[in-house]
């Protein structure tokens, strides 16, 4: 008898937040609920979202940039049909696919200067590869990164996060990862001239906050590696496949890293896929001899659903010149958020490349408005940009989010695919909210009323 996959999801539907609550994350069901973010959509398409009610959002994360090319791209759907029709004879191990390989050679044709991949099941699979390769290749253990970071969760990748949010309680983490400022190349210096770096790990444009960097930093960075022998590793996991304008983000900046780690959009939205991209000599090191061509590996890596999703991505960024319609669509969206902080005060300042823009937000200059401010920094850092977040989603259909704890920044991740139209929905719901922000007598402030005493039951729930 089959499962009836419809059937089930329309069966157990309801229960959805409560099945998660009990079996799943419940602190995440009770953050969804507090700030009205409990739909419960039936559809994605493209950059929109459809809830039960049918209504439409522009969804302005893309799960965190997995949806480049949009939910559901047919392309990618058929590849994947193909695949499951064809009967292929998948993860034979003994063995290698045609698809992995054709991949591969896909990927370095965009990164001509690199010549080897692997591949992995995410990104942050993909950093601890890295460390992995870094240490083989150099005899070295030491591992330098930059405040900030986030290059993910699992221990290797923890151990180079620079948000003290994600590493409390895990410790202790892995030994030897020296932490330096981001646009310091002083700092860098002094952690790399030891000569005991196996390598720099650092995003071109770094995700939390949406930093970029400095003119001249990862030139500068990547001149220091050269120095005291030390790879240089680009964490494109978020800005890779197109997101800033640019295939790599580090093209920006015209450098050519010891290894590229990719992953999110080469999936498609549907088989988790990570890539490792670097060079010969640095992967002759790692797999030396026949006795050690297992020597790093991963069971599910290059499964033949993630491989044609991966290629199926790169033909939907060719094909539908995606790389160009993010910069475009990017330089507008930055013009426009630049012009609104000339307009409103309560915007400190507007980065990005592409569509990865960040919107940051800081103390006004205004007495009237100050007051309301302190009163939700105090409460809690970073609570204002709920009260642009909340009335974007609930008034306009808007799905954006904050970025990171305690941040003063709304993050735009969207899909490369979205449209002029897309462009002037979300100029115009964010003139409304930032507007109606800085009326302390409106629904937007009462609405802070609210998160304030949210805010203050949860302190006095975490010490009870």
């Amino acid at each position: 008898m089959s499962l009836d996959i419809k059937h089930l999801i329309a069966a157990r539907e309801d229960e959805r937040y409560e099945l998660h609550a009990n079996h799943l994350n419940e602190q995440m069901v009770h953050v969804l609920k507090t700030i009205g973010f409990d739909k419960r959509y039936q559809r994605g398409l493209g950059q929109y979202l459809y809830d039960e009610q049918g209504e439409r959002y522009l969804d302005l994360l893309s799960g965190w940039g997995v949806f480049a090319v949009g939910r559901n791209h047919p392309t990618v759907r058929d590849a994947l049909s193909t695949v499951l029709d064809s009967e292929l004879p998948n993860l034979v191990q003994m063995g290698v696919s045609a698809l992995s390989g054709v991949l591969a050679e896909r990927l370095l044709e965009f990164v001509p200067h690199l010549d080897k991949v692997f591949f992995s099941n995410s990104g942050t699979e993909a950093v601890e590869s890295a460390i992995k390769f870094a240490r083989a290749a150099t005899r070295r253990s030491g591992i330098v990164y930059c405040s900030h970071a986030f290059h993910g969760l699992t221990y290797g990748s923890l151990s180079l996060n620079g948000d003290q949010n994600f590493r409390a309680g895990f410790g202790p983490l892995l030994p030897e990862c020296v932490e330096v400022p981001f646009n310091d190349l002083a700092a860098l210096e002094q952690a790399l001239a030891s000569r005991t770096a196996a390598a720099f790990f650092v995003e071109p444009i770094q995700g939390k906050g949406v930093v970029l960097p400095d003119d001249g930093y990862l030139q500068g960075a990547l001149e220091l590696c050269r120095k005291y022998g030390t790879l240089f590793v680009a964490d494109e996991i978020q800005t890779g496949l197109g997101r800033t304008g640019r295939f790599l983000a580090s093209e920006h900046w015209g450098i050519e890293p010891d290894m590229v780690l990719l992953a999110k959009a080469l999936s498609g939205g549907h088989v988790p896929v990570g890539a490792v991209l670097t060079h010969k000599w640095v992967f002759d090191k790692v797999f030396n001899s026949m006795v050690r061509a297992v020597v790093h590996g991963s069971t599910f890596s290059k499964n033949d659903l993630a491989m044609a999703a991966g290629l199926a991505t790169l033909q939907v960024i060719e094909s539908e010149r995606l790389i160009e319609k993010s910069a475009q669509r990017g330089e507008r969206l930055l013009r426009f958020f630049e012009e609104a902080s000339r307009r409103h005060e309560l915007i400190r300042s507007v980065r990005g490349k592409g569509l990865m823009i960040g919107i940051e937000f800081g103390p006004p200059r205004s007495a009237r408005l100050r007051a309301s401010w302190n009163l939700l920094e105090t409460a809690s850092s970073g609570l204002f940009c709920q009260l642009i977040v909340i009335p974007l989603f609930n008034d306009h259909k808007l799905l954006t989010q904050v970025a990171g704890h305690g941040n003063h920044t709304i993050k735009l991740l969207p899909t490369l695919t979205i449209s002029d139209e897309d462009c002037a929905w979300i100029e115009q719901s964010f003139d409304a909210v930032i507007a109606a922000a800085h009326r302390t007598t409106g629904a937007v402030w009462k609405l802070g009323k609210t998160l304030v005493g949210n805010a203050v039951r949860a302190k006095y729930a975490a010490r009870a």
